[in-house]
């Protein structure tokens, strides 16, 4: 992001440690709004890293889950198997 914005805003994204900053932000979906992209590549480029931000969260959250829902499923039909003989 640094390579992409620098010039557009040289006060926000100043070295690459802001760059760096601007990411770990955009990237835990914190977005503190002090450093932002402006220009239409970077806006593309955060839109792009935000989505993957949400994917490695939603996409494991949603195997877990269905993994647990299955056990639970099975469980009970094994406690109602057992109880019925």
């Amino acid at each position: 992001m640094y390579y992409i914005e620098r010039y557009a805003q040289p006060q926000a994204f100043e070295n690459i440690g802001d760059g760096f900053w601007w990411a770990i932000v955009a990237f835990t979906t914190v977005g503190y709004g002090d450093i932002y992209p402006i220009t239409p590549l970077g806006r593309l480029l955060s839109s792009i890293i935000s989505l993957i931000g949400i994917a490695m969260i939603a996409i494991p959250t949603g195997i877990i889950s269905s993994a647990f829902m299955s056990m639970l499923i099975e469980k009970k039909q094994k406690e109602k198997n057992n109880s019925s003989m």
